[in-house]
């Protein structure tokens, strides 16, 4: 599968295992925050979390979405995810969103847990818009798919990042919440499954 694709990208002076490398470990970043913020999401509860969980909601879709528009691309190289879920975890490009300690057990946040569930949130986000820009750099001008697909997911990555970090007071994003939950206005041209 993908030779003349894997070709091509190597005709161009990239290493392509080192590519695919990089791009299951986005993919299992993608695919672990999508599940972490799942978890996440079902924690904002009450006054203190209730205003999250539909923005918390938009970035775990798009998360979803981010996956599914990167693994084609992983076997179109010639490459191939992982076939065992722990292992998947394991390559992730960024650490786990763990559920912060101050919310667990079902505890009502408060504005401090919130404030905890917030940075869980942002971090992921900073760690997701570090990835795609170094994928960006690695591919730009060699792989033209690839760098359109990472540069794709960095818009929305950088959304989301701005979603968060106005909530813990770095100021206005100028990002308004999508339409519906899960859009991927940048990436949804990349899935050829309707996620709508």
């Amino acid at each position: 599968m993908g030779s003349v694709a894997r070709e091509m990208v190597e005709k161009a002076g990239l290493n392509v295992e080192e590519l695919v490398s990089k791009l299951v470990a986005a993919a299992g970043a993608e695919f672990t925050t999508f599940y972490y913020y799942t978890i996440l999401r079902v924690a904002a509860i009450g006054m203190e979390g209730e205003g999250l969980k539909e923005i918390i909601e938009d970035a775990r879709i798009e998360d979803r979405n981010h996956f599914e528009a990167l693994f084609p691309r992983i076997y179109e190289l010639g490459g191939e995810l992982p076939r065992d879920i722990r292992e998947f975890a394991d390559v992730a490009g960024c650490p786990d969103a763990y559920l912060p300690d101050s919310l667990k057990g079902g505890k009502t946040p408060t504005s401090s847990s919130i404030k905890d569930l917030l940075m869980v949130l942002v971090e992921a986000e900073r760690c997701a818009v570090r990835c795609y820009t170094d994928l960006c750099h690695f591919t730009f001008g060699k792989d033209h798919r690839t760098y359109d697909i990472c540069a794709a997911i960095l818009n929305e990555e950088i959304e989301h990042e701005a979603w968060f970090s106005e909530f813990i007071g770095e100021g206005p994003s100028g990002h308004f919440r999508r339409s519906q939950p899960g859009t991927s206005p940048y990436v949804s041209r990349f899935m050829s499954a309707d996620h709508g």
